[in-house]
């Protein structure tokens, strides 16, 4: 393989990563969740969707990830299989290229979420043990293809497998200084 495509392209079939967390903890899955939107190109990006379009590609097998934005509100409309859990950030953030133990907290940070008007606990969970992203060029978590070695930190929700039917969840949250995210989608479960 040349350069050129090691850099800006995807080998067809490329090794799995290992992850240093059990991959439904909630380590894990933060760490799952961090690697499904570095594998989204520019163009489908789940942050960036503006309607929900996205919101199945390179969806994993037993879980459902909905993403947040990059900054204000946003409505989306997504199918998910009936049978999985869904997991979510209400409020998050990351870095690469980082130190194990560097992980990116944000204390003043809060959030919310509400599934059809009842609450959704949130719980703050980061990653203390940094985990190696392989992204896509202009994905939005490192910009680039290489591997990169990540920390997250967020306000997490997590909700069990939902009865086929629609739902609206609204989920967001502020770091405290002014900055803000909320996504508001209509739930489509089959």
């Amino acid at each position: 393989m040349s350069l050129l495509a090691r850099l800006f392209g995807r080998s067809p079939e490329p090794r799995p990563l290992a992850l240093p967390y059990d991959p439904m903890s909630p380590e894990g899955l933060v760490a799952r969740w961090v690697r499904w939107v570095a594998d989204s190109s520019q163009r489908e990006s789940p942050i960036a969707d503006p309607t929900g379009e996205f919101a199945g590609v390179g969806q994993p097998e037993d879980v459902w990830f909905l993403a947040g934005t990059f900054g204000g509100a946003v409505t989306r409309r997504c199918q998910v299989p009936a049978g999985r859990p869904i997991f979510f950030p209400a409020f998050n953030v990351w870095q690469s290229r980082v130190d194990p133990g560097d992980v990116p907290v944000m204390e003043q940070a809060t959030g919310h979420a509400h599934l059809d008007d009842e609450e959704v606990p949130l719980r703050p969970v980061g990653t203390p043990e940094t985990f190696l992203v392989r992204g896509r060029l202009g994905n939005p978590v490192t910009g680039l293809p290489p591997t990169m070695r990540v920390s997250c930190w967020g306000l997490w929700g997590q909700l069990a497998p939902l009865a086929p039917g629609r739902y609206r969840l609204v989920f967001g949250g502020d770091d405290g200084h002014g900055f803000w995210v909320e996504a508001n989608y209509l739930l489509v479960v089959s």
